[in-house]
């Protein structure tokens, strides 16, 4: 199995930047969670390719890892001693101006809409949603 060799000054580096703490955050607050791109938009209000370069860089420096089912990425944790004491330290980050708290209840609404703990952007549901608004 492959492993990369764990930087701190990368990882320090990458949340650097407002929007991958905040995805880091919400990650955290649920560390089983698996997050499409879908979720993370929603939940962050942020454009969808913004979203996804922040994700990649969140993966190349080994705090987040994906796997690809279908059409759908799903971002999740890395589930590894050395990257646990960053998670921590991302959990006792203040929230003082409640960015994050506002995130995380978007973030648990996405993850309610779930059939079978899968996304369903692409579904009736969704498809009707979009109809509604004029965009379909």
């Amino acid at each position: 199995m492959y492993q990369s060799k764990v930087e701190a000054t990368d990882i320090f580096q990458a949340l650097a930047e407002k929007t991958r703490l905040r995805i880091m955050r919400i990650m955290v607050a649920h560390p089983r969670a698996e997050a499409c791109l879908c979720d993370m938009t929603d939940s962050l209000l942020e454009p969808e390719h913004n979203v996804s370069r922040h994700l990649k860089i969140l993966r190349q420096v080994g705090l987040l890892s994906a796997y690809k089912e279908g059409r759908w990425v799903y971002h999740q944790l890395v589930n590894s001693s050395h990257i646990k004491p960053f998670y921590k330290l991302i959990a006792k980050i203040p929230d003082g101006e409640g960015i994050f708290a506002a995130d995380l209840k978007r973030f648990n609404q996405e993850l309610s809409k779930r059939a079978a703990a899968r996304c369903i952007k692409d579904g009736p549901r969704f498809k009707g949603e979009k109809a509604k608004s004029g965009e379909a």
